[in-house]
């Protein structure tokens, strides 16, 4: 549903509304219909990358995020018709359970810190799979209050927030010290996996609630996030040793047979089916203090800060989409079946936009791809005014044929003038704190989202826009079409091109074939 509404009011690709995934074989089919991106990379790195386990895993990873869609007109129709809630709060309540993605510099400090099981990447993958699949079950519960429900899509969105930070930590790992047409290969590959599970998922997601209702479909969403854990398999991860003392109940670190028996950890009593922090306290102290450190030093740099402030200030714009959700289902009958068309459509389309992104612009200068996106997307943007006022009738072209165009248009011109910020925030990230500082620039990105949410809430509620009073919803689309175009003075903040890190291009090489 975010992906539908942001498409619809502005070119802002957002990251939870975003963000932001493939089974090897969908994928590279995929990918080579869009561009054949692994031409884009010499030989050695091709082979290197794309045949990479952790790229496969990483691609599932996405893939799944791009298949929960599934459940967002299921979500939508529970909170219109049987919570009865008005546009404004529902607006405000989708912003609310994406609040997981604001705090993904937790999810990177944890993951770069603290093992679990003895992996950083792996443990935390699987763990996520189940945290997803049980927050799904919770919802197709039935009779479950307002607080409840988004209780529940919050503790599913910590989930895909989480392996989100996981799967572009491994991303973040390949880019550095590659050039950026490489980097832009490896973004193009991950928001493609995304598109493919989209266009999956959208083609069914209408017709299953319109003819199944929404609980069938919340417990067939519960069942991807198990793809997370099977992921998390392929990923060659090496095994952290775990730091403790010798000593009480040691058992002589149980022959390393499981580190002191895995059963008892060495007579310490440790249970090996749950969660164990293979970190001491000081030591965890310490690397929070030291990536603490970094992250402030990676923060502190204007390469960083600057474009860090401009995506959250392209991102806070404000959006009406869920008002013209409602215009559509309430006021011009379109059914859920009709706008899973139109989710399969912008899915689609936003495969094209990945595709014209690395085929044609991914060495365009930054600040050109979002000056013209912007204005052709307000352009664009304002052409919802002729479907409220029904001018697109006198034309002869019907509501259905007007929504699907206007979807697909702005949807490849969302994606297109997002990809550029993905890789510069790749290929900004130091060693070291790579998930934790690619993940506080992607919640700037959700923080902007989610005020652009709540001031679209607020508007909406301003404009007296209900459930079945439209009389100003062309102003309320009108200004928020506008306001797009308010962070463009900002543009200055970012730099002409992408920085160079071939200093770490040779490093990298050398470790090409090491285990993350």
């Amino acid at each position: 549903m975010e992906a539908q509404m942001e498409a619809r009011t502005g070119t802002k690709g957002k990251g939870n509304a975003a963000r932001r995934r493939g089974a090897t074989t969908a994928t590279t089919t995929a990918l080579d219909k869009v561009g054949k991106l692994d031409t884009q990379l010499d030989t050695k790195y091709a082979l290197g990358a794309f045949m990479r386990p952790e790229l496969i895993a990483i691609s599932l990873v996405y893939l799944v995020q791009g298949l929960l869609r599934l459940s967002s007109l299921a979500v939508f129709t529970l909170f219109k018709d049987e919570l009865e809630l008005d546009p404004a709060t529902v607006g405000l309540l989708t912003g609310v359970t994406a609040f997981p993605w604001l705090i993904k510099p937790l999810y990177g400090f944890l993951s770069d810190a603290v093992p679990i099981w003895g992996y950083k990447r792996r443990s935390y993958l699987m763990l996520c799979g189940g945290l997803g699949a049980s927050s799904w079950l919770a919802v197709s519960v039935p009779g479950l209050g307002v607080g409840t429900v988004v209780g529940a899509l919050m503790v599913g969105s910590l989930s895909t927030a989480c392996a989100d930070v996981v799967a572009d930590s491994i991303v973040v790992e390949l880019s550095r010290g590659r050039p950026q047409s490489e980097a832009g290969s490896l973004q193009s590959l991950c928001w493609a996996s995304v598109s493919v599970g989209s266009v999956v998922s959208a083609y069914f997601s209408g017709s299953l609630v319109e003819v199944y209702g929404v609980r069938p479909v919340f417990l067939i969403t519960a069942c991807f996030p198990l793809l997370v854990g099977l992921a998390a398999t392929a990923i060659p991860e090496t095994r952290v040793k775990r730091e403790r003392s010798r000593g009480r109940g040691d058992g002589g670190d149980g022959g390393d047979g499981g580190d002191g028996g895995d059963g008892g950890d060495g007579g310490n009593g440790t249970s090996r089916s749950l969660p164990r922090l293979d970190v001491s306290p000081t030591a965890l102290v310490d690397t929070f203090v030291n990536q603490g450190k970094a992250l402030w030093g990676a923060l502190s740099d204007e390469s960083i800060l600057y474009p860090a402030i401009f995506v959250f200030l392209w991102q806070a714009t404000p959006s009406a989409g869920t008002a013209m959700l409602f215009f559509e289902t309430n006021q011009l009958g379109f059914t859920t079946e009709f706008l899973g068309r139109i989710q399969l459509l912008a899915s689609v389309a936003s495969l094209v936009g990945v595709g014209v992104y690395n085929g044609l612009l991914k060495e365009v200068e930054l600040r050109k791809i979002f000056l013209w996106t912007a204005i052709l997307g307000t352009g664009l943007g304002m052409t919802q005014l002729m479907l409220i006022t029904g001018v697109n009738r006198t034309l002869g072209i019907s509501d259905q044929v007007f929504a699907l165009g206007d979807s697909a248009l702005l949807t490849v011109l969302g994606q297109v003038s997002f990809m550029p910020v993905l890789v510069l925030a790749a290929k900004l990230c130091p060693k070291g704190v790579e998930a934790t500082l690619f993940a506080t620039l992607m919640s700037l990105l959700n923080g902007g989202s989610f005020l652009g949410s709540a001031l679209g809430s607020g508007l909406t509620g301003l404009f007296g826009v209900t459930a079945d009073n439209f009389d100003n919803l062309a102003p309320l689309v009108a200004t928020c079409t506008l306001l797009t175009l308010a962070p463009l003075p900002a543009l200055r903040l970012l730099p002409s091109s992408f920085p160079s890190d071939a200093g770490d291009e040779d490093e990298d090489e050398a470790g090409d074939g090491k285990d993350l």
